[in-house]
């Protein structure tokens, strides 16, 4: 038993005919006979009763009409709703906090502004958590600075970005225009927490110098490392579009790697087998032609040298 059968049964309850029936439905009058006897056949019941060319509802077949009007209302329901999801875009961002915290709301803004009916939700995490998602199919694509670790996601490197060692504008650091890399030995640092992609690349650089880092804050917002930067006269490691703000106030200081070996890139990433839809496809082009233009020259920055 289909819906079908149900529509068709509802016509000949209606029109009392099979052949009317069939015009109405734009099928032949053997294809609504055939139907009406697979119902009968289904519930064991006489649906009709056939008294001079003419067809009889039964008390059966009232009760199963009551029912079948319900159902293929409900159907009809579904079928509308449906279409009207399929039209809306969706798309569920992610992006690690260095990304959440510069240029993700503007390229939210850019796809609402491209299309306006589009529906987006939005989630930031380190590099870890964004690539446990994407992988889990709790998100369509992703922004990251992090190192991408599954072979099952496909990262396409977008924008230009690059740390730098920052300090309060009171540190001896703020001072000196070359601090040596042996320096920061005994400093203290406020870090990320394990799993952001920016902590891991400088860890990476400390280990490969045989440099131990005193950690002795860690946060999961560049706000509150920021403050333990300023306040509590501690180093840190972070992107360049991230302190903006605090050196033109002076209240940091930029230490610049002389090696450029922080440099990287906001990546795109999504799951290989991810169908990329309309939606996807817009804030794919909107990266791409993203002008993300991180600082270049900054007045009286430091140089950490080995």
């Amino acid at each position: 038993m289909t819906i079908r059968h149900l529509k068709i049964f509802i016509e000949v309850a209606q029109w009392g005919n099979m052949t009317a029936a069939a015009s109405k439905l734009f099928i032949s009058q053997p294809t609504v006979s055939q139907a009406i006897k697979e119902l009968e056949e289904h519930y064991g019941i006489l649906l009709f009763e056939r008294l001079s060319k003419r067809l009889y509802i039964t008390e059966a077949g009232k009760k199963l009409l009551f029912y079948a009007k319900e159902v293929v209302k409900e159907f009809n329901s579904l079928e509308e709703n449906m279409k009207a999801i399929s039209k809306i875009e969706k798309i569920r961002i992610g992006a690690t906090i260095s990304v959440g915290d510069s240029i993700l709301s503007d390229l939210i803004y850019q796809c609402m502004k491209e299309n306006p009916k589009m529906e987006i939700y939005s989630s930031v995490g380190n590099t870890e958590t964004i690539e446990k998602k994407l992988l889990n199919n709790e998100l369509d694509i992703a922004i990251v600075e992090g190192k991408i670790k599954s072979q099952d996601l496909i990262v396409k490197p977008v924008l230009n970005d690059y740390l730098v060692l920052i300090c309060s504008t009171k540190h001896p650091f703020a001072k000196k225009k070359i601090t040596k890399i042996d320096e920061l030995r005994d400093e203290s640092f406020a870090m990320r927490e394990k799993g952001s992609g920016t902590r891991e690349l400088f860890e990476e650089y400390m280990l490969n110098n045989g440099i131990p880092i005193k950690i002795v804050f860690e946060g999961n917002t560049p706000q509150s490392i920021k403050q333990e930067v300023i306040h509590n006269n501690c180093l840190s490691v972070m992107s360049i579009g991230l302190v903006e703000n605090e050196i033109k106030d002076s209240v940091i200081h930029v230490i610049k790697n002389e090696e450029n070996t922080w440099n990287r890139y906001f990546s795109i990433v999504y799951h290989k087998d991810k169908l990329l839809t309309d939606a996807i496809k817009t804030l794919m082009n909107i990266i791409k032609d993203y002008q993300y233009l991180p600082f270049k020259t900054i007045v009286n920055a430091g140089i950490l040298r080995k």
